[in-house]
């Protein structure tokens, strides 16, 4: 508990922390607001703690208590936090108090007034529902801007009366701004939601130039996981005495969540995801989220548990956006047991439902593994997670366990099976059952085309994705060619009995003593057995001391044995010339990256894509301009207390519901003709005499072919 205390008590350079004094009050006061009923005691109004009730929230979370009153104050933040703590609400709630105050009333067309960024689509719709609900009776409007969506709807959007409240996605909403030439200068709370993800997507540039475009008047809140030197850099030039809030970083996992990993060969990885899943999902638990490295994967499991009687859905980031939101929809509300996604949904999801995790393949870094897994256990809520195991993930494994700061137990040091077995335990799947399985699926390839196909194609995807994995540390690949993979079963999945696990371990471990197959049943004056007495002579020691070093390996000795014994090769020192002049400029990546399309510079001096500024808005505005004016009329009616103002379209309509739409408008326009005039019928009677002209022919054709 004191290494927990001093780590969070650890502050970064460059941000201003709370004093010891302000702590130690905070602290008190805390323990006074859960006796006092938590968010009632933090000074909202009651049209906020109206929607904070109706959302059905009763005490806030650590992260809550420590960010909210800061908020509130007006400060700019930059708060760590685990994911499924409960960030969202951090800034959503000071958001919709600041808004509903009589000072902050809007603007003539200048209606927006909070802007959060998302780095994905199903986050921003995600922290867009989550708005409506608490903000349900504020009276405030809200809106989504995300690529994937038709951009003249987000035109007439940020046209009319513009919502108070807008989440975005960079990209889009950078576009949306330098097409419309659209101002920011009533922005008074600006949100940066996942800032880390932010910048490992790419979006580094457009969220300097949004930023530049800000008002410096403005709140500013960055919530984020972690905090790599680029955000800590981007933080300091975009936040103004920012207050620095870390809390669980420590822990990285929730203390609710149950890890379980399961040693398999990498050929066999599907039928122990099938055994796992007959195991895991059951009307207790009846969902698990399933975590591949490619997009191919996806489609290829997916069809496997069509076959195996298993429900399922997919999603990733190269599906269509409407598509993807079909599929999330289906899983939240339990219409299939099992979502199979790629990293694209490994971060801000929130599934309410969802209680088990499953790694098909090993996440390539630790921080990528905790965000996957953080799908489960939110909100105090029990998970588990299961990761498979094959020989080429060892070593990421054991950097994981290293970055956890856990202990990786074996199956022999557990007495406990089924549901009530420890957390961390490494064990193996079932032999007998598993090879049963396997057939199945090699059945199932070799008569469906379909799978055999998408088979082929994930062994490609399989090659590509691993060139650009990061790889493991050197430390972990050594220690992983000196860690045997458990052979016993692991105790959740246990249903061999201990001597069968014996057997197979004297087995695997088993040394000929007499001799080689080369020496057995051979005369002594033969020239194989003369080779090989004459290869033991020369060998002998170096057989005798790997036998030694695999006893050792057992008691965890070998590696320190290796690092003594091996000498260490010294690297050649590369000369550097100091008069050497490079003939590559150090931006020369850069520059050949932007001669390849065309670039503008925007007002803050930043370079964006020419095609952010391509004339559609103007075009979309002459041909809306009627509508517009009756808009603007309805809005003026509207104000004047008519109450006849028509309701907005939703921006999230399918592209079959908009199509739908404009074919019966034209059904309902086109009036019906009873009667045809004279040009009509002679063009209908002219169409009918060239088919039947063709049809004589073709029937005169096929007579002179059978004679």
């Amino acid at each position: 508990m004191a290494k927990s205390k001093n780590l969070e008590d650890q502050d970064l350079p460059g941000f201003e922390a709370l004093p010891t004094q302000d702590r130690v009050e905070t602290n008190s006061q805390n323990k006074k607001k859960k006796s006092s009923g938590g968010f009632q005691s933090m000074g909202f109004s009651f049209q906020v703690l109206k929607g904070i009730t109706k959302r059905g929230y009763k005490q806030p979370t650590p992260i809550q208590r420590k960010t909210i009153p800061l908020a509130l104050d007006g400060k700019d933040v930059v708060a760590m936090a685990r994911t499924g703590s409960g960030k969202t609400a951090c800034f959503v709630l000071p958001i919709l108090e600041k808004l509903i105050a009589p000072t902050n009333k809007p603007m003539p067309g200048k209606n927006l007034r909070a802007l959060i960024l998302s780095p994905t689509r199903e986050l921003a719709l995600q922290t867009l529902k989550f708005v409506r609900e608490l903000g349900k009776f504020t009276g405030l409007t809200s809106a989504a801007i995300l690529g994937g969506e038709s951009i003249e709807q987000q035109f007439s959007i940020m046209s009319g009366a513009v919502p108070d409240i807008v989440v975005a996605t960079p990209g889009r909403f950078l576009h949306i701004c330098i097409e419309m030439n659209f101002k920011l200068d009533n922005i008074k709370m600006m949100v940066f939601d996942e800032a880390d993800r932010l910048f490992e997507l790419g979006f580094g540039e457009q969220l300097r130039e949004i930023v530049a475009r800000l008002p410096t008047s403005r709140q500013t809140l960055l919530f984020s996981a972690t905090m790599p030197k680029m955000l800590v850099e981007f933080a300091r030039a975009g936040l103004t005495d920012p207050m620095l809030i870390r809390l669980d970083v420590d822990w990285k996992l929730p203390s609710t969540l149950w890890l379980g990993w399961i040693s398999v060969r990498a050929e066999l990885k599907t039928a122990a995801l099938l055994l796992l899943l007959d195991k895991v999902l059951s009307p207790r638990t009846p969902q698990a989220v399933v975590f591949v490295a490619t997009k191919h994967h996806v489609e290829y499991l997916n069809l496997i548990l069509q076959q195996a009687g298993i429900t399922s859905t997919y999603a990733y980031s190269g599906l269509d956006p409407t598509a993807r939101k079909i599929a999330l929809g289906r899983f939240i509300n339990k219409k299939c047991s099992v979502l199979i996604v790629t990293d694209v949904a490994a971060r801000g999801l929130d599934l309410p439902a969802l209680d088990t995790v499953i790694n098909y393949n090993f996440p390539a870094t630790p921080k990528l593994f905790v965000h996957r897994v953080g799908r489960s256990a939110r909100a105090g809520r029990a998970g588990r997670a299961f990761s498979l195991v094959a020989a080429e993930d060892v070593a990421h494994l054991l950097d994981l366990h290293l970055f956890l700061g856990a202990e990786l137990l074996l199956p022999t040091q557990v007495k406990e099976k089924g549901d009530l077995c420890p957390s961390g335990v490494w064990g193996a799947m079932p032999t007998g059952a598993l090879e049963l399985r396997h057939q199945d699926i090699v059945a199932w390839e070799r008569n469906h085309s379909e799978i055999e196909e998408a088979v082929r194609t994930c062994s490609r995807g399989w090659q590509q994705y691993i060139k650009w994995r990061e790889s493991a540390s050197s430390e972990a690949n050594k220690r992983a060619k000196c860690t045997p993979a458990p052979v016993h079963t692991h105790p959740y999945l246990d249903d061999t009995s201990d001597g069968a696990n014996d057997l197979v371990e004297r087995i695997k471990n088993y040394t000929p003593n007499k001799g080689t197959i080369l020496e057995l049943d051979v005369k002594n004056d033969s020239p194989m057995y003369m080779a090989m007495k004459a290869k033991k002579k020369a060998h002998g020691k170096a057989v005798q001391q790997t036998r030694e070093n695999k006893k050792l390996m057992a008691e965890g000795k070998l590696l320190d044995i290796n690092l003594n014994n091996i000498s260490k090769k010294k690297k050649k020192e590369v000369k550097r010339d100091e008069n050497y002049i490079p003939h590559q400029a150090s931006d020369e990546h850069t520059e050949a990256g932007m001669a390849g399309r065309k670039m503008i510079r925007t007002e803050s001096g930043g370079r964006v894509p020419a095609s952010f500024r391509s004339g559609r808005y103007d075009e979309w505005r002459k041909r809306n301009a009627p509508d517009q004016r009756d808009n603007d009329d309805t809005e003026d009616n509207a104000s004047r207390g008519s109450g006849n103002a028509p309701k907005p379209v939703s921006e999230f309509r399918p592209r079959w519901v908009k199509h739908n739409e404009r074919v019966a408008k034209k059904k309902a326009e086109a009036s019906p003709k009873e009667f045809r005039n004279k040009q009509q019928i002679v063009k209908e009677r002219l169409r009918k005499e060239k088919l039947k002209q063709k049809l004589k022919f073709k029937s005169k054709h096929k007579k002179k072919k059978r004679k």
